[in-house]
């Protein structure tokens, strides 16, 4: 039974998978949606060349590395590598990049790598950069043992923080190359702590958009105003409330619930038995400050099947250093809806904007403009062999056993495969645990797992022979 050698995935990584990583976090490859110029200013080409001549490197016999770029979309990259054994599987992973976000340490920045207790810090390292260098250490493994794997196709695209609105067209016209795999493996995910292989059986949907509220045509003296003109904000703080209870942060509306599932009830109590506190404390709370509950299983349903509001920004509001006393004319704010993951994205963001645009007080101008609809997803049962797979492959390279939980987040790209090939297993996993803090500050690459993760996924493609 074939089982990586550690010790070249060790040495793969230190020699030449740190270093790539290391220039590949100095590049500003924004995703399109927070980089309109992205095409001119060339950072996603740049990260995309970095991984190309890598791949391109390894000594894989067989191995085919393209750059596939349809008209006016981001380009992906697409790597073929014949079986050794029987079956097909599909690895996948994104170049993209979350902007910039303030708060960074001072020693840190998003394009400046830095390595630190076997962290490497910087933007994109572990969201998810890593994911094609591992994904082709994960089979160069087999090859070095001479152990069998299937036909691996590895696609990265470039579009994932924007949604993934690029990805369909791509799968359409590369669906030949593609197959039809038996096994799906997305390293985009997160984990619960360091300490063992992570699958996430779920995702949740997002419903984003601009809330905006107009009272008048100019600001005036506020001295003058208040008390006469109601204020855009406090109108905007009553129409949240349509959608959210402002006490507990339940979400209102019908049409954004949706049944958990007794599975996922069960795993989410064996992951929090797992976690603990920890489900709360590893969030940077100021002092004092706590979580929304403190029982660990419901922390866990509230972040992986149930609906939750985030205000992630405004316009409207001048900074500190400039406001005066006006009563503002109007305010803007960005709302990001997370959905279960059975939620329809599409009803959801019909119902909020109903909602919100319904009987506006005052008879004020409230418009909701939607800006990114993108539903959830919910894997499959495992079948028994990847189920022993994953649980033997944690426990030879982590020493403990494998655990299940869904993620808070969204990866689009898994409700497309999900619904192409119904009948392929999954793999979902990643190196985001506690206080790597993706698409925010100091974000990180925790090294020894990252390491660990890709002998895990080496033994699960060899496990994916067996068992075609």
């Amino acid at each position: 039974m074939a089982q990586a050698d550690t010790r070249l995935v060790d040495a793969v990584w230190q020699d030449e998978i740190l270093p790539r990583l290391t220039e590949y976090i100095r590049i500003p490859a924004k995703s399109p949606h927070f980089d309109e110029r992205w095409a001119d200013n060339g950072h996603i080409d740049e990260a995309v060349e970095l991984a190309r001549q890598w791949c391109e490197g390894q000594p894989i016999d067989g191995i085919t590395v393209d750059v596939v770029r349809l008209e006016g979309r981001t380009p992906v990259l697409l790597i073929e590598i014949p079986g050794t054994g029987p079956g097909e599987v599909l690895l996948y992973g994104h170049l993209d990049k979350q902007p910039e976000m303030t708060g960074w340490d001072p020693d840190k920045g998003p394009w400046t790598p830095v390595m630190a207790d076997g962290r490497l810090y910087g933007r994109g390292g572990a969201d998810d950069g890593y994911a094609v260098f591992a994904s082709l250490t994960a089979v160069r493994a087999l090859r070095e043992l001479g152990a069998e794997h299937p036909r691996c196709v590895v696609l990265i695209e470039t579009c994932e923080e924007s949604g993934s609105y690029d990805l369909p067209p791509y799968i359409d016209a590369l669906a030949d190359r593609i197959g039809n795999p038996a096994l799906v493996i997305c390293l985009d995910s997160g984990c619960g702590n360091y300490d063992q292989l992570w699958l996430t059986t779920s995702l949740r949907g997002v419903a984003a958009g601009d809330l905006s509220v107009e009272i008048l045509t100019e600001g005036v003296h506020s001295g003058d105003a208040s008390g006469v003109v109601p204020s855009s904000f406090r109108i905007a703080r009553r129409l949240l409330d349509r959608i959210e209870d402002p006490a507990t942060g339940a979400v209102r509306l019908e049409a954004l619930q949706a049944d958990v599932p007794e599975e996922r009830r069960r795993q989410a109590g064996e992951a929090a038995a797992v976690l603990g506190d920890g489900i709360y404390r590893k969030f940077p709370f100021v002092d004092g400050a706590g979580p929304m509950a403190t029982d660990p299983v419901e922390l866990v349903v509230n972040r992986t099947w149930r609906a939750a509001l985030s205000v992630t920004g405004a316009d409207g509001l001048p900074p500190l250093a400039a406001a005066g006393n006006v009563l503002r004319p109007g305010t803007t704010l960005r709302l990001s809806m997370r959905l279960p993951p059975t939620t329809d994205a599409d009803a959801a963001t019909r119902s909020l904007t109903a909602e919100l645009e319904r009987d506006p007080p005052y008879g004020a101008k409230v418009s909701f403009r939607p800006a990114q609809a993108s539903g959830g997803w919910s894997a499959p049962a495992l079948a028994p062999w990847l189920s022993e797979a994953v649980d033997r492959a944690s426990r030879a390279h982590f020493g403990q056993p494998a655990v299940a939980m869904g993620e808070g987040g969204t990866i689009p790209f898994m409700g497309m495969l999900g619904a192409r090939f119904p009948s392929a297993q999954f793999l979902i996993t990643g190196v985001l645990g506690p206080h790597s803090n993706a698409h925010g500050p100091n974000e990180f690459l925790h090294v020894a797992t990252a390491k660990r993760l890709t002998a895990c996924v080496s033994d699960v493609l060899a496990a994916a022979a067996r068992a075609a």
